[in-house]
């Protein structure tokens, strides 16, 4: 008699399976520029949609034809400069030692934190990044309470990133002094919570046979009698999505402060329509609409930043 074998039940590609703390990611990882800028920015998921583009790469067989892709598109509201933040390398990494705040913070801020006016730059540190936070007062997905969160700057060395920091401090940055068109950047996002459910739609557990059981949608066991214990690998029911995901190398067809060309008379589903600088993105984003996308330089990019000509969009 032959050995059965069947797929393993759950992909070892994303472990642990937890759930994110919060609605929006953090970036742990920034990419080197020796060019002193933001490494990040941050935007609300509207929708997707079609455009048609002129296919201009060199080697392409469909050189000079018009191409459909689908497109997200992300509404990027100008962000502001809260505080910097200096660290000092220790043996377990790197540990906030000290913190410089902007001046006057908008009073919408008060509904994530309280603001505070200490801090003071450190005689000696190795590195400096930025805290920032969105302003969606400024959008129209029914919100007035800020995102708070950290992005790194480029620079040749510590001080170039500090003079950097310094100069924006409590001023705000919009999108197009950050990326531009054709760029590859990382897209970091949350997914949408899909609820409880069963192992059949988070594990791919086959569905059993009509003389089964009366409950169909499960396990046929959850393991041996000795010894008495579940093992962690066995496939059970719990609460399914809101996970934390990170998407490499996703190209910027199109950054615009104009929104009039691409909103909708009845505007987009679960979202409305767009009043800030927006940003048109190749391919899919994980989460659900109004939900904070970060998107940074890219870590790990593989091909060369390259324009692109949109002849309409669909």
């Amino acid at each position: 008699m032959h050995t059965k074998h069947h797929p393993r039940r759950g992909s070892l590609q994303f472990w642990p399976r937890k759930r994110s703390k919060r609605p929006y990611a953090k970036v742990h990882d920034w990419a080197r520029k020796e060019e002193p800028k933001l490494l990040g920015f941050a935007g609300y998921k509207v929708g997707m949609r079609h455009v048609l583009w002129e296919d201009n790469r060199q080697y392409s067989m469909s050189k000079g034809e018009n191409i459909s892709d689908a497109v997200t598109i992300v509404e990027c509201p100008l962000l502001k400069i809260y505080a910097i933040r200096f660290y000092e390398k220790d043996n377990e990494g790197l540990k906030v030692i000290s913190e410089v705040f902007a001046e006057k913070p908008d009073k919408e801020l008060l509904r994530k934190i309280k603001p505070s006016k200490k801090g003071s730059q450190p005689a000696m540190f190795d590195d400096v990044k930025l805290v920032v936070y969105t302003q969606p007062k400024l959008t129209g997905i029914g919100k007035k309470k800020p995102e708070l969160f950290e992005i790194g700057i480029g620079g040749k060395d510590k001080i170039d990133k500090f003079e950097f920091a310094k100069n924006v401090l409590g001023k705000e940055i919009r999108v197009s002094d950050v990326f531009k068109n054709g760029q590859f950047v990382d897209v970091h996002s949350v997914t949408k919570g899909k609820g409880f459910q069963g192992t059949v739609k988070i594990f791919g557990v086959k569905i059993r046979q009509h003389k089964a059981e009366k409950t169909k949608r499960g396990p046929g066991t959850l393991g041996a009698w000795t010894p008495k214990k579940v093992f962690w690998g066995t496939p059970m029911s719990k609460k399914f999505g809101f996970f934390k995901r990170t998407e490499y190398n996703k190209m910027i067809y199109k950054i615009s402060n104009k929104p009039e060309e691409i909103n909708l008379k009845e505007g987009y589903s679960s979202y409305g329509n767009i009043k800030n600088d927006y940003l048109i993105i190749k391919g899919s984003i994980p989460g659900p609409a109004k939900g904070m996308i970060i998107l940074t330089e890219p870590i790990r990019q593989t091909k060369n930043d390259r324009e692109t000509m949109i002849k309409g969009i669909v």
